[in-house]
């Protein structure tokens, strides 16, 4: 896969990108700094995803972090919300996401509750939005704002595992995402990385990207580095989501001090 420069495909093409399966990198946003997340969103990333579970993003957030991705004209702005109530979901898209993750789905029904709360009757439960920031970015006929997002659904518990090629069958799921620390303590580790699991998870990885290969839809994951992205989009994923803002920022102000005092010892 080539290297990708900003002013790539842009947020108009990533539903239909990601539907069709194809390989695509993002970036993670734990942090409410909607100027760190505009600088970021320029650099080419095909998504920049905001965690509204475990980040410090709370919903009022969601629009800020979404406007300052629509800034930079070049990724989709994606929202992690934090559980699977419609309403949440609804909230997201209105925010102007162009999909949402939804994370800790257990089962088919739980799977086919989140596709519906990102559609409009008929297919789906949503409400119209009316004037907010969806209807800027996606329009206001609800058949086609439905075709514009994408609902994506997380495999992380046991449960998801048992029921996996159900959920992956679930009429109007886009993807499945992987979040491989919860999956990881599922499967028994008692920390992630726990070497003792490690196979265990790579199993499951394989077993996941599979199940949704057979169904036609894309499978993604989180990763902790760009080489682990690679790895994963060679493997059998489709997306995958590099790191977060808050543990770049900590690693790079620790390399920075660990190079002063290096430096100054040896002066």
């Amino acid at each position: 896969m080539s290297a990708r420069r900003p002013g790539g495909p842009g947020p108009d093409s990533f539903v239909a990108r990601l539907r069709r399966r194809a390989p695509l990198v993002g970036y993670w946003i734990a942090l409410d700094n909607p100027v760190g997340t505009e600088r970021i969103a320029g650099l080419g990333y095909d998504y920049i995803g905001v965690d509204g579970q475990h980040g410090v993003l709370h919903q009022p957030g969601w629009q800020s972090a979404m406007l300052a991705v629509d800034a930079r004209g070049s990724a989709a702005g994606v929202i992690r919300v934090p559980s699977v109530d419609p309403v949440a979901i609804g909230q997201a898209l209105d925010s102007g996401a162009r999909a949402v993750i939804v994370p800790m789905v257990e089962s088919a029904a739980e799977a086919e509750t989140a596709v519906r709360a990102c559609r409009h009757w008929p297919r789906g439960t949503r409400s119209l939005g009316g004037p907010v920031r969806g209807e800027i970015r996606l329009g206001s006929v609800p058949a086609e704002v439905d075709e514009r997002v994408a609902c994506i659904v997380m495999i992380e518990t046991a449960a998801a595992l048992r029921d996996l090629k159900d959920i992956c069958a679930v009429p109007g799921l886009d993807a499945v995402y992987v979040g491989p620390a919860d999956l990881s303590v599922a499967l028994g580790a008692r920390h992630f990385g726990d070497p003792d699991a490690a196979q265990a998870l790579e199993d499951a990885l394989d077993e996941i990207a599979e199940a949704a290969r057979a169904a036609g839809i894309a499978a993604g994951i989180h990763c902790l580095t760009g080489a682990d992205a690679a790895h994963r989009l060679a493997s059998g994923f489709t997306f995958a989501t590099v790191s977060s803002d808050i543990t770049h920022l900590q690693q790079a102000a620790a390399a920075h001090l660990d190079d002063a005092w290096g430096l100054a010892a040896a002066a």
